[in-house]
């Protein structure tokens, strides 16, 4: 039995402490789903600097055009869906290919197969077959496709229709991702789609969106291909449940340490620097983090010999590289 339960006193909690009320904080909530979940697809953008990015239009040194593009294409899809979500009209698949279309803008290709011409970068369903990976096990084929992407749904607008509990309608919304990424539309972007379906139910619930964390990568898609495997959900309902579980903690901690109620390890807060400034050297976090420089070399001893932290490069001009 999955214990969607263990939910239920941190959402208390988190809306008590009126963590969802704080000013921006939808905006850098969004952010932080946008940039875990291109994560996953292998863009390696921060949060910051998809701020810069959303907010200024800055790119980053040393990121690729791809990574970019893909992190504004993913932005402009959940603006839409925000301001869709609040009518609440039914999934259709056209309203599926126009959003796998928005998340595929510029990073997708024109392909061209015996049954003729098809574009992800305008959401098209798939014309040829696909598998997971080298070796991997091959998904629906792609004649089944168009029939399978109706007949779900009909399932989720009868299911969004009907009354249910906090944690029924989260459980709603992992089980349209795992079926969506499970029947497999698209040449790509579908675990991009199957990640922004899950969110779109949650905004038309009101509910806390659920983020799959760029270091969890291995685990969900383990959780994936297991749940497939076997045939039943529980597995990645459960992941989920741990994963949201996870987020909703860390924003609770957060929020506390941002308002003095609780106060953040040293270890930590080093971290959380070396994060956004991996070239920050011990004479320049001291100020940062409230210590002598002696005792930042020690905590980097620290943290380094727990695996936690390495170093990469020579003592100038190195970099820091926090171990997720």
């Amino acid at each position: 039995m999955i214990r969607f339960d263990k939910l239920t006193s941190l959402l208390e909690r988190y809306r008590a402490l009126g963590i969802d009320r704080q000013v921006d904080y939808e905006k850098f909530y969004l952010y932080s789903i946008i940039t875990h979940s291109t994560a996953i697809e292998g863009s390696t953008l921060t949060e910051l600097e998809n701020q810069l990015l959303f907010d200024e239009g800055i790119s980053s040194q040393g990121k690729t055009i791809m990574e970019q593009m893909m992190n504004l294409d993913l932005k402009r899809a959940y603006e839409e869906s925000r301001v869709l979500a609040k009518s609440q009209v039914p999934i259709t698949a056209d309203i599926l290919k126009h959003f796998a279309g928005l998340v595929m803008k510029n990073t997708g290709s024109t392909y061209n197969t015996a049954l003729g011409q098809f574009s992800s970068a305008d959401g098209d369903f798939r014309l040829v077959n696909v598998s997971a990976g080298f070796g991997g096990r091959s998904y629906m084929d792609y004649h089944k496709v168009p029939a399978k992407i109706d007949e779900f749904c009909k399932w989720l607008n009868e299911e969004r229709t009907k009354k249910m509990t906090e944690n029924e309608r989260y459980a709603l919304s992992f089980e349209a991702h795992y079926r969506l990424v499970t029947i497999h539309p698209w040449v790509d972007g579908n675990g991009r789609m199957a990640r922004l379906l899950m969110n779109h139910i949650q905004f038309e619930f009101s509910l806390v969106p659920s983020k799959v964390l760029r270091e969890d990568r291995g685990e969900y898609i383990s959780s994936l291909i297991t749940a497939r495997d076997a045939e039943d959900t529980s597995v990645f309902q459960e992941f989920m449940v741990d994963e949201m579980a996870k987020t909703l903690s860390a924003e609770i901690d957060g929020y506390l340490i941002s308002t003095g109620i609780k106060k953040q390890k040293s270890r930590e807060r080093i971290l959380e620097e070396l994060r956004v400034h991996p070239d920050y050297s011990s004479t320049q976090l001291a100020p940062i983090i409230g210590i002598t420089q002696k005792g930042i070399e020690k905590q980097l001893a620290i943290l380094k010999s727990q695996g936690l932290l390495r170093r990469e490069g020579p003592d100038r001009g190195g970099r820091w590289v926090v171990e997720e």
